[in-house]
C-alpha cells in the first residue's frame, strides 16, 4: 500500500489546510469521529475521512454531532471510505500515528518534525492515518506509510485518546501553516506610534518635572535618564501615552510653581 502517486502541480500553490487529511481507521466510536473534527476545525483543518469505521453511522449519530459541537460541517462533510487506499487517494506523503513502535516501522518523527515538513514542501499533499481506538493500526497499513508520528509523551502514560492525538497534530500543523506569534489584531486599543521628536520632548519635559520635586539632582544626574530611556524604549510608546506622560509632567511643574 503506497499513498496515490498524483500530479503535485496542482497543490504547488495551496495552504496546508488545503493540503492536509486526516484518515480515521475503523474507529469504534462515534463521539470520538466527532471530537476529532472539532480538534480539526479548531485548527483550521476540514479533509477527514472514515476508512470503513465500525460505529454505524457516525455522520448522523447523536453523539458524534454532540462532541463535534461547533464543527458539524466538518463532520457532516466527512468521506466513509471501505479501504485506506481510497482514503489515500491523492495523497503523495502517508503519517501513521502510533504510540507502538514496530520492528519494521518506517522512520519515526515527532508531530512538529512531521508539521515541519508537510508545512515547507508545497509539493506535499499529507494525510495523517489514525487506528482504532483499541488496537491501533494493522502493520501493513503503518509499514506501507511514508513515516511513523510518535508523539512524544510520559513513558510511564503515554496513552493519548484518538481526538486527543488528533489536537496535538492539527496543533502542530497549524503552528507550522502560520507560525507561532500571537495574532493581536483586534485586541486592546493601538494608537499611533510616537515619533523620535515627540519622544525626546516627553524626555526634556519628564527631566524637568523629576528636577522640580528634588527627584533627580541636576547637578548630579547619574544614569537616572538614561535608564528611563531604556525602560520607555522597551513599550514602544505610543502618542497618546507620550501624551499623558507629558501631561503628568505638566502637573507636577504646576504644582510646584511658586504661588
Amino acid at each position: 500500500m503506497n499513498p496515490t502517486q498524483t500530479d503535485t502541480s496542482l497543490f504547488k500553490r495551496l495552504p496546508l489546510f488545503e493540503r492536509l487529511r486526516f484518515v480515521l481507521v475503523e474507529t469504534s466510536r462515534a463521539g470520538n469521529v466527532g471530537s476529532v473534527a472539532r480538534a480539526m476545525k479548531t485548527m483550521g483543518f476540514s479533509d477527514l475521512v472514515l476508512v470503513a469505521p465500525k460505529c454505524g453511522d457516525p455522520l448522523a449519530d447523536p453523539e458524534a454531532v454532540a462532541f463535534a459541537s461547533g464543527a458539524i460541517d466538518v463532520l457532516q462533510g466527512a468521506r466513509i471510505v471501505p479501504d485506506i487506499q481510497q482514503a489515500l487517494d491523492g495523497c503523495n506523503f502517508a503519517a501513521a500515528v502510533s504510540a507502538r513502535l514496530r520492528e519494521f516501522s518506517p522512520p519515526v518523527w515527532t508531530p512538529r518534525a512531521f508539521a515541519a515538513h508537510a508545512g515547507s514542501q508545497p509539493e506535499v499533499r499529507a494525510a495523517i492515518v489514525f487506528g482504532n481506538e483499541r488496537v491501533g493500526l494493522p502493520n501493513e497499513i503503518v509499514e506501507g506509510c511514508n513515516i511513523l508520528i510518535n508523539i512524544p509523551a510520559n513513558p510511564d502514560y503515554s496513552s493519548l485518546n484518538l481526538s486527543q492525538a488528533a489536537q496535538v497534530l492539527a496543533y502542530e500543523a497549524r503552528l507550522a501553516a502560520v507560525g507561532d506569534g500571537v495574532d493581536q489584531r483586534g485586541v486592546g486599543f493601538h494608537g499611533e506610534t510616537a515619533s523620535v521628536t515627540q519622544v525626546d520632548g516627553m524626555y526634556a519635559h519628564l527631566e524637568q518635572a523629576l528636577v522640580a520635586i528634588d527627584f533627580l539632582d541636576a547637578d548630579n544626574p547619574k544614569k537616572l535618564m538614561p535608564r528611563l530611556k531604556r525602560l520607555f524604549a522597551r513599550t514602544g510608546l505610543e502618542t497618546e501615552e507620550v501624551n499623558i506622560l507629558r501631561g503628568i509632567a505638566s502637573a507636577i511643574l504646576k504644582a510646584r510653581a511658586p504661588r
